[in-house]
């Protein structure tokens, strides 16, 4: 009996899959470079980065597996990506928080289209 295929991944979704993937990696290292920072006021950034991270990876493990909450865990996704965003950019003078926004952001804008495509 032949095995059903999974449909190839659009061009929107691969780009969205690369788009959290690489914004959990970013989120990754900027939360590695708050705790060596450390201080009181790094807690709420640590907070929007930690969910960012663990949103990000779980909506890209959605998309590859086809799941029918794909496009629900992609509109978190994005509000969760902005989020973090606002809070890096709340360090301007910190490299590493602002290529973590500018990933944020790629990642939002991805995932909000993706929320509004059909799966």
């Amino acid at each position: 009996m032949a095995q059903p295929t999974m449909t190839p991944m659009s061009k929107e979704m691969q780009d969205c899959v690369d788009a959290c993937m690489s914004c959990h990696n970013m989120c990754e290292e900027a939360m590695s470079s708050c705790m060596q920072m450390g201080g009181q006021a790094q807690m709420q950034i640590m907070r929007a980065l930690m969910d960012c991270s663990e949103t990000t990876r779980m909506c890209a493990d959605m998309l590859m597996r086809r799941s029918p909450m794909s496009a629900e865990m992609c509109a978190m996704c994005a509000k969760a990506c902005d989020m973090c965003a606002e809070a890096c950019m709340s360090m301007p003078e910190d490299q590493v928080m602002m290529r973590c926004a500018e990933a944020c952001r790629r990642c939002a804008e991805s995932c909000r289209a993706m929320a509004g495509a059909r799966m």
